[in-house]
């Protein structure tokens, strides 16, 4: 008996969104452990050394915790109002954090013991970093400044009054110890060079600015605030793109682990990811609160840390990558591989053929049972992931003959299927044109059945999605003419063009005015 053959179904492109590289590595992001906090989540940071931790600063404590179980692990709560901008040093040892009255309390990270307090800011403090070589910090204030310290004596080394309104962004290079940069809410950023002892340079952002950044490798840096995202060039004192993704304000900016991706945390509850080569989005976060602190794993991203205006505080781990199972060999496969043999000339060799699994509208296929085959690929849960396997089936009954025999004499749930497929997909330009032969059969089949309510009620769906169908083609063809009426005029004034001028200029030459002509 010969073996069945198996139909072949078309492939088809999936409309949506297109899978990247990018896509891949942020969806491999687990389920979110969340925390609820008494007050907003103001700023997060991560511990550049591992085994990582986080510290997030909320009400009057700041609060660290491990990313290894998911747990608290200390708190520093040494503050008499609410504690801002908590940051780690490189060396993972020192945290700093600023508050409401304006001091900078500086922590040993594993002891939680406070070892320094810095006054002299008379507003609260929301931002403050640490300089590159350790021993230095620097601080943004309400009070319109910015602040220079010196850790080892607890003392201010230079205070720079260049801002207008309140300075609630600041960040520090990576390159140089004397370089930092603000943002304020009179919507400009300013770079400072300590070694001059003023601002260098001042850009206008546009809107308040409540987020700043510099590249690791210097040379740029970056800016949020209202709903756009700068990326500056100081040495050219310009502005290199603007990127505007967001609807709401934007709070928060951070790089990935690597530099390569720039990630921007909005009151929209999004958090969209950048490539910074290109500054186009590649993956977008949803979150179900306004976004307000936003940080990513200094290890490969394996962790991503997002603070919340409600409270909620979300630790999202990236799922390793999945070894490839290797099957282990059955006895039959040892003893064949394990044998070393070949056959003779005069032997007989037998194939081990192995049957072929037969889907199950295959199997009504090859007993010729085409109305059945149709009902198992009209199920719900065939129909809605691959409806290319249902058209795939009707073809299939098309070619033999017997389509209008499988859709006729049907009544109830089986005909409800059907005639919902036809409507369904009827405007899907990869089944279109098949559809609507197959509608067509319908109507001669169930036409005279118009009758029944429920038959109605779909041959009624249809004609709509057709009239749909219809004016939106109308309108495609309208605005094609208008396109090529535009094309056409265009075309024809510039060939006037060339005909009053000529290409080649060159071979032009001007008579001169003769004399008699001035008389």
């Amino acid at each position: 008996m010969t073996e069945f053959k198996s139909i072949e179904i078309l492939k088809y492109p999936r409309p949506g969104e297109k899978v990247t590289e990018d896509n891949l590595h942020w969806k491999k992001l687990g389920f979110p452990y969340a925390f609820k906090e008494y007050g907003a989540i103001d700023y997060v940071d991560f511990n550049p050394k591992l085994p990582s931790s986080v510290a997030i600063s909320c009400s009057s404590k700041v609060q660290l915790y491990n990313t290894t179980n998911n747990e608290p692990q200390s708190t520093f709560s040494r503050f008499k109002k609410t504690a801002y901008g908590g940051n780690f040093r490189r060396d993972g040892k020192l945290l700093v954090a600023g508050s409401e009255d304006g001091f900078l309390r500086l922590f040993q990270v594993e002891t939680s013991r406070l070892l320094r307090m810095f006054k002299g800011h008379k507003a609260p403090t929301h931002r403050c970093s640490f300089t590159i070589d350790g021993v230095h910090l620097v601080s943004f204030s309400d009070d319109k400044t910015v602040a220079l310290w010196d850790i080892p004596t607890e003392t201010k080394i230079k205070s720079f009054e260049e801002h207008k309104d309140y300075i609630r962004a600041g960040t520090v290079s990576q390159l140089s110890q004397d370089l930092f940069i603000s943002g304020s809410y009179d919507h400009t950023v300013k770079v400072y060079d300590a070694r001059a002892g003023v601002c260098t340079l001042s850009v206008d952002h546009g809107a308040p600015v409540e987020s700043v950044l510099m590249f690791s490798a210097g040379g740029l840096f970056v800016s949020a605030g209202g709903t756009s995202v700068n990326v500056w060039d100081p040495v050219a004192g310009r502005k290199v793109t603007e990127i505007v993704q967001h609807h709401k304000t934007i709070t928060s900016l951070c790089f990935n682990s690597d530099g390569k991706r720039l990630l921007s945390g909005s009151l929209d509850r999004h958090v969209k990811i950048y490539d910074v080569t290109s500054y186009e989005v590649v993956h977008t976060l949803d979150y179900p609160s306004p976004i307000l602190s936003i940080a990513v794993s200094p290890e490969e991203d394996k962790v991503v840390a997002i603070g919340m205006a409600d409270g909620l505080f979300s630790l999202r781990h990236r799922k390793a990558d999945k070894e490839p199972v290797v099957k282990k060999p059955t006895l039959h496969h040892k003893v064949i591989r394990s044998a070393d043999f070949k056959p003779a000339d005069g032997d007989i060799v037998i194939p081990n053929e192995v049957k072929a699994i037969l889907k199950k509208y295959e199997n009504r296929l090859r007993k010729f049972e085409a109305s059945k085959a149709l009902d198992i690929v009209l199920k719900d849960r065939i129909q809605k992931q691959n409806p290319e396997v249902t058209v795939g089936v009707m073809k299939e009954l098309l070619i033999r003959g017997s389509l209008k025999a499988a859709m006729a004499e049907r009544e109830g749930e089986s005909l409800q299927q059907l005639m919902k497929f036809v409507n369904k997909y009827f405007r899907d330009v990869r089944f279109q044109t098949f559809l609507i032969d197959v509608s067509m059969m319908l109507m001669d089949i169930y036409g005279p059945k118009m009758c029944d309510p429920e038959v109605n009620l779909q041959f009624q769906y249809m004609l709509d999605a057709m009239n749909n169908e219809c004016d939106y083609l109308n309108e495609l063809m309208e605005a094609g003419g208008v396109i090529e009426a535009i094309l056409a005029c265009t075309s024809k004034t510039d060939a006037i063009k060339d005909v009053m001028l000529p290409r080649d200029m060159s071979n032009l030459s001007i008579a001169p005015i003769s004399s008699s002509c001035d008389s």
